[in-house]
């Protein structure tokens, strides 16, 4: 999960997030992840992401900091996008991976602001 700065936006329509996602798969295929579902809303995201490679640190600032470039760059920005570093929370073994999808979807389902979500691997 990562937050926009002073949760700002990172999404502004669905060109970002379109970017976003595209940005979440070349990751996902740079590093090896195997993406099990990811959640976007307006102002932060959320990832259900396993790293047979132990990667996650690496993974995580090529996407955060490539993302950031193409959204700035897409309207004509500069600085930081994102808050500070991610949080990241250790789920385990599988049967806790396929635990989590429901969680984040119930959650923010719920709430009825989210931009996507999806267990469909990012393209």
């Amino acid at each position: 999960m990562n937050w926009g700065d002073r949760r700002e936006d990172i999404v502004r329509d669905d060109g970002d997030g379109e970017l976003l996602v595209a940005t979440l798969g070349a990751a996902a295929l740079k590093c090896g992840w195997e993406v099990h579902a990811w959640c976007l809303l307006s102002n932060h995201f959320h990832l259900v992401v396993e790293t047979p490679g132990a990667n996650l640190d690496a993974g995580m600032k090529w996407f955060l900091g490539t993302y950031t470039i193409r959204f700035n760059a897409r309207h004509r920005l500069r600085g930081h996008l994102f808050s500070g570093r991610y949080k990241s929370l250790l789920v385990g073994d599988r049967v806790n991976i396929k635990g989590s999808v429901p969680s984040i979807y119930n959650f923010h389902l719920g709430l009825g602001y989210p931009r996507g979500c999806s267990e469909e691997r990012p393209r």
